[in-house]
């Protein structure tokens, strides 16, 4: 289940580095943040959701992998992104 177009948004709105802005790796940190909390809560009531726990789990290592990039290329919005959407970091 894919994400609202006001979700979407929303999380943009708060991140983006200019109005067309919707590729940058904070925008996609922002972006893969919202649908991990939806799949969590989804996970929550049907616990026994397999692909959707795989699902996750692709997610949360795609994220991992741009805040990875983020912290080697630009130590400080690495820290701004982290600090914007309450994610703990190194």
């Amino acid at each position: 289940m894919p994400l609202n177009k006001e979700v979407k948004t929303e999380a943009i709105e708060g991140i983006h580095r200019h109005a067309t802005d919707t590729g940058s790796p904070e925008v996609q940190v922002a972006i893969i943040t919202k649908r991990i909390t939806q799949l969590t809560d989804h996970l929550r009531t049907n616990k026994l959701d397999q692909s959707c726990r795989r699902g996750l789990l692709k997610l949360v290592g795609q994220r991992r992998r741009l805040l990875a990039y983020l912290r080697k290329a630009e130590y400080q919005r690495y820290l701004e992104v982290t600090e914007r959407l309450n994610l703990r970091h190194k």
